[in-house]
């Protein structure tokens, strides 16, 4: 078996559209399981790297493998007519909203190097959101059976900060996270957010009534995702 690598490459996008950036997942994505297929084939043990990409999207609807059309409120033309991209994804969960104010979280890791449990790591990903989001005063959990993480679940206003869906192919995951930051919320206002009826969408700028510094709250994600994979990122340019 090929050494364990804990080592990330941290990756800064920027704002990309949808299409660039997925486009930049599958090279790395693929990467990594072209170097897992050799090893397998010529018995060697190459290490494999893992990535987490941020990135900023230009406004866009995306719609999950168990997602549902009727989920988005819009006709093709009202699309255009308000400049948002649509797309079906091969990620799990329903249909999102990503866009300008909102942290995107792309990590493109090799399981093998830190465990092979798709339902850890989904925990994972949702804790180091719940403890960053504790650092801003906030108490935020999960919502049985729904993944992502919420504020005030069991209350008549429950309130969804951070969507999540991921897709996994021997171990190596891509897609991730979406965590409302100084997001302009009108635009949930034109889908069934993750397919959900009856329950809000917030951010973290609507919670605590102020703008909220992204290079902030990425150098707090960045330390807890460091703490829970036991791992070290290294910045790197794409």
């Amino acid at each position: 078996m090929a050494q364990k690598n804990k080592n990330i490459n941290l990756i800064d996008l920027g704002q990309k559209t949808y299409q660039e950036a997925l486009t930049i997942q599958e090279h790395y994505f693929n990467q990594i399981i072209d170097i897992k297929r050799t090893n397998r084939r010529e018995q060697t043990q190459v290490p494999t790297e893992n990535y987490l990409l941020w990135v900023e999207h230009t406004p866009v609807i995306t719609l999950g493998k168990s997602g549902k059309d009727k989920h988005l409120l819009l006709d093709e033309k009202q699309l255009e007519e308000k400049g948002i991209e649509y797309y079906s994804t091969n990620r799990g969960g329903d249909i999102t909203f990503h866009g300008p104010g909102q942290i995107v979280g792309y990590p493109i890791l090799d399981l093998d190097n830190f465990f092979t449990d798709i339902h850890k790591y989904l925990r994972f990903l949702e804790e180091l959101i719940i403890l960053t989001l504790k650092e801003y005063g906030l108490t935020s959990e999960r919502s049985p059976g729904e993944t992502g993480v919420w504020l005030d679940v069991g209350t008549p206003f429950p309130r969804k900060i951070c969507a999540m869906g991921v897709k996994a192919s021997r171990w190596v995951t891509m897609h991730g996270f979406a965590l409302n930051i100084n997001t302009d919320l009108n635009y949930f206002n034109y889908i069934i957010p993750c397919g959900i009826q009856g329950k809000a969408v917030t951010s973290l700028a609507k919670e605590l009534g102020r703008e909220v510094l992204f290079e902030e709250v990425k150098s707090r994600l960045i330390k807890h995702f460091e703490n829970l994979f036991k791992a070290k990122f290294h910045q790197v340019d794409y």
